[in-house]
């Protein structure tokens, strides 16, 4: 099988410490969705400005492209709507895992507020959570992030070992 993941969930949900530790693991690459945004989108969100989906079908294709031409990989995608990941699907080429990091806001509003340099505002938090639409269990892994990351990475590795 070859592994094409995709790490999701709200900003400061821990999709790019988990996906580094999950690519550490299983030894193939961790592809940032945030080094695939288009400068305007990284523009916006600095400024504050919610992304539109006119902004977000470009990144997502990025996103499939990656997984499509890269894979085995592992990429960290917000992919907050079940459109998005539709895209995504549609376009990466083979089979896409998607794993959701869950948690509240609380915990994840603490996460963003002690993270350095990165342009996500902890202002366009709650616009993610108005636009994220769970995935259910048939479309992705829903792991809480409320604990240790290598208790995080221990409860997603024996699910991306099988056929999705």
């Amino acid at each position: 099988m070859t592994l094409r993941i995709v790490i999701m969930g709200v900003s400061g949900c821990g999709k790019s410490s988990v996906g580094e530790g999950l690519a550490a693991r299983f030894g193939i690459p961790y592809r940032d969705g945030d080094d695939l945004h288009p400068p305007e989108n990284v523009e916006k969100m600095r400024a504050a400005i919610p992304l539109t989906d006119a902004d977000r079908w470009p990144w997502l294709d990025r996103v499939a492209s990656v997984l499509a031409t890269e894979a085995p990989v592992i990429v960290g995608c917000s992919a907050l709507r079940r459109a998005y990941r539709d895209r995504i699907r549609n376009g990466a080429g083979g089979a896409v895992q998607f794993v959701h990091l869950t948690g509240s806001r609380e915990v994840i509003l603490a996460r963003m507020a002690a993270r350095k340099g990165h342009y996500m505002p902890t202002s366009l938090l709650d616009s993610q959570f108005a636009t994220l639409e769970s995935p259910g269990p048939d479309e992705a892994l829903a792991v809480d992030i409320d604990q240790p990351l290598d208790a995080i990475i221990a409860a997603i590795v024996p699910h991306l070992t099988k056929e999705p």
